[in-house]
C-alpha cells in the first residue's frame, strides 16, 4: 500500500519503511473516511489473508486518483485517510483472527484459560496502532500480553538470518557445500 501511495515521495516519509510511513501518516487521518471491508469475514478460521484488502485499497486509489485528476505516483490529498483506513482495517483482521485463535486454544484445551500469554513479535508488533488493539484484547480475555519493545520488533528477515547465524555456530544443519542443493525462488 506504501508503494502504491508513494509514500517515498512524501516530503514526511521518504526515509521510512513502508508500514512505518503508513503508521505515520494514519496518525493525522480518520478511517472513517475510507472504510474498507475486512478481509475474509466469511471464513469461520484463524487464517490471515491481506490480498483482498490489497485489491480494495488500489482500486479506491485509482478511483481517487481518477477524481483529483492525479497520475499514478502522485500523492493523493486524502493519503492520511487511506493510511488510516489500511491501517484500522488490518488491525481490525489481526484482532479478529487471533481472538478466534484464543477461543479455540482454549476450547480445545490446547492451552488454559489460566495463564495464558499472548506473545506477539515481528515486524507488525512495531505498529503502536495494532499493538494497543492486541493489548486491549489480551486484557480483555484475561492473557498476559508480551511484546518486545518496537527496536526489536524488525522484518521477519532478520529473525532468519540471526537463527542461522546462531545454527551456523552451534554446527545444527548447516550445508557446507552448496552443490546438488537445488531451490527455486519466487
Amino acid at each position: 500500500v506504501a508503494r502504491r501511495l508513494s509514500l517515498r515521495k512524501h516530503p514526511e516519509c521518504s526515509s521510512m519503511a513502508g508500514g512505518k510511513a503508513i503508521e505515520h501518516l494514519a496518525q493525522t487521518g480518520s478511517w472513517q473516511e475510507h472504510t474498507f471491508r475486512v478481509p475474509m469475514q466469511q471464513y469461520r478460521n484463524c487464517d490471515f489473508s491481506f490480498s483482498g484488502l490489497q485489491n480494495l485499497v488500489n482500486k479506491a486509489i485509482t478511483q481517487k486518483e481518477k477524481e483529483e485528476g492525479i497520475q499514478e505516483g502522485a500523492i493523493l490529498s486524502c493519503v492520511e485517510d487511506i493510511a488510516a483506513a489500511v491501517q484500522h482495517a488490518v488491525a481490525v483482521h489481526i484482532i479478529q483472527r487471533t481472538y478466534r485463535a484464543m477461543l479455540f486454544c482454549i476450547k480445545n484445551g490446547i492451552l488454559s484459560s489460566k495463564n495464558a500469554t499472548l506473545v506477539v513479535s515481528g515486524g507488525v508488533a512495531s505498529n503502536q496502532y495494532i499493538r494497543k488493539g492486541l493489548q486491549t484484547l489480551a486484557d480483555a480475555n484475561d492473557f498476559a500480553f508480551l511484546c518486545p519493545p518496537p527496536r526489536l520488533c524488525t522484518d521477519n528477515g532478520v529473525m532468519i538470518a540471526w537463527n542461522g547465524m546462531e545454527r551456523l555456530r552451534a554446527g545444527l544443519g548447516v550445508f557446507h557445500r552448496a552443490d546438488g542443493i537445488r531451490y527455486q525462488p519466487k
